[in-house]
């Protein structure tokens, strides 16, 4: 099963048509000095693709991989492109595309895109495990509250080292089902880890994973995750965050930089993350991390209302961690 891999260094703000494993280039060919440019493309919908040119185009050659039937093209600035039918929800596509202008300015396009997913289901981050000890990995878990489909679906993590957002998963499609629990396993230690994308959701080996959960892993071994300071959020391809959390180990110092203070302005803005009086959430509002272990996990309160808000998460007790399954409910007291 192809994995997703990295991408560091994304700005929060991601462009539907940025993958992980996305390949942008762009051939001229001929024509006058004044550039012709591609700038982009988006999936508008199932069976509606754009593609951006810096001025009016007609297209020459549109090839999709895998192969797509198209149903018709709008050339323009803005090629509007209709399918014969829907791709599979978050699937890659390729495409090869040959566009000219009106001063015979030719150029030739190779990109990747996701198909558009419109069943994202509606989850919540459940768990968070921001400490290793080998082989138990960090990890994140999620709970599903509709049904629905992953593909797409793309997990940010702000920590303490970086200074912007980074994309460090983004799903292939599969379906899930309203109380499902996935785990997204932060580094990959046991060869015997396996992506479930498929039927079986207990092929999977390595330490943490669940025998009742769909497990996930990120290739590689660095820490992506620090317990001092992480913001943590899902996107849907529209950049609408579907879930968020904040956490500190204290209220300082490195709620001090300038980062994260975007990240809470960039979630509250999108009523991800929440003070405890519905305004923007700052270090004294994030959940406190402080006494985590790799047994000791941040949880969330499975029998509370989501209020967006620090009073929806505890640390758990030792030997308390549950990954793909019921948080246990048992509190931490340092």
């Amino acid at each position: 099963m192809k994995k997703c891999f990295l991408l560091f260094g994304t700005l929060i703000f991601l462009s539907s048509c940025t993958t992980p494993e996305a390949v942008s280039t762009a051939r001229m060919l001929g024509g006058s000095s004044q550039a012709l440019l591609y700038m982009g493309c988006r999936a508008v919908s199932g069976t509606s693709v754009e593609f951006e040119f810096s001025q009016a185009v007609t297209i020459k050659r549109l090839i999709f991989e895998p192969e797509i039937s198209i149903a018709s093209i709008e050339d323009g600035s803005t090629v509007k492109v209709t399918l014969e039918e829907s791709a599979e929800p978050g699937s890659l596509i390729t495409v090869d595309l040959l566009a000219e202008d009106e001063n015979n300015n030719s150029i030739n396009v190779l990109v990747s895109f996701r198909a558009r997913n419109s069943r994202m289901p509606g989850l919540i981050i459940n768990e968070i495990c921001t400490e290793y000890s080998k082989p138990k990995t960090e990890y994140i878990e999620f709970k599903m509250k509709t049904d629905g489909n992953l593909g797409a679906m793309r997990v940010i993590i702000m920590g303490n080292t970086n200074s912007s957002s980074q994309t460090i998963y983004e799903f292939q499609p599969v379906e899930v089902k309203e109380n499902d629990y996935v785990v997204l396993h932060l580094r990959t230690v046991d060869e015997n880890a396996r992506d479930e994308y498929g039927i079986n959701i207990d092929e999977s080996g390595g330490s943490n994973a669940s025998a009742s959960a769909r497990d996930f892993w990120i290739p590689g071994s660095s820490k992506l995750i620090h317990k001092e300071a992480a913001a943590i959020y899902v996107l849907d391809q529209s950049d609408d965050v579907l879930a968020a959390v904040m956490i500190s180990s204290d209220t300082n110092p490195w709620w001090n930089k300038d980062y994260f203070a975007e990240a809470a302005n960039f979630l509250f803005s999108r009523n991800a993350w929440l003070s405890p009086d519905g305004q923007r959430g700052g270090p004294a509002d994030a959940v406190r991390s402080t006494g985590t272990t790799n047994t000791r996990t941040i949880c969330r309160d499975e029998t509370a209302e989501n209020t967006n808000t620090r009073a929806d998460w505890y640390v758990t007790v030792t030997s308390g961690a549950t990954a793909g399954r019921p948080n246990n409910p048992n509190r931490y007291s340092n």
